[in-house]
């Protein structure tokens, strides 16, 4: 399962920016999704998360700021992000956990794709 993260870019503080991620493969389900956000110098970190059943979790950093959302007919996550600070910087990541089908033998199988990165600029 490959995903296609986008939506960064550059935008004053204050000011808001939506991810979308796409996810494409064949016979796949996806159970869990998530944004993380690796800043310059700095360890990946979790932003967001939200299960098929609609569990959420955040940061706390982000709490009343970000909203993380799915739509699973169209295969793909968003992170709305509002009130955007400088310390939001980062290059942005999905992530998405589930399984595929191999159909000709019904096999099933675990994956975890990671996309490419998205970079979110925060001027002060």
């Amino acid at each position: 399962v490959q995903l296609q993260a986008s939506g960064g870019g550059l935008v004053q503080a204050g000011g808001s920016l939506r991810l979308s991620c796409l996810a494409s493969g064949r016979h796949f389900s996806i159970n869990a999704v998530a944004w993380y956000r690796q800043a310059p110098g700095k360890q990946r970190e979790l932003v967001a998360g939200i299960t098929r059943g609609g569990t959420v979790t955040y940061a706390d950093s982000v709490k009343g700021r970000f909203t993380i959302s799915r739509d699973n007919a169209k295969n793909t996550m968003y992170l709305q992000m509002n009130s955007l600070k400088p310390e939001d910087t980062a290059v942005y990541y999905c992530n998405a956990e589930g399984f595929q089908i191999d159909i000709p033998t019904a096999r099933s199988s675990d994956f975890n794709s990671w996309g490419q990165g998205t970079l979110v600029t925060v001027s002060s």
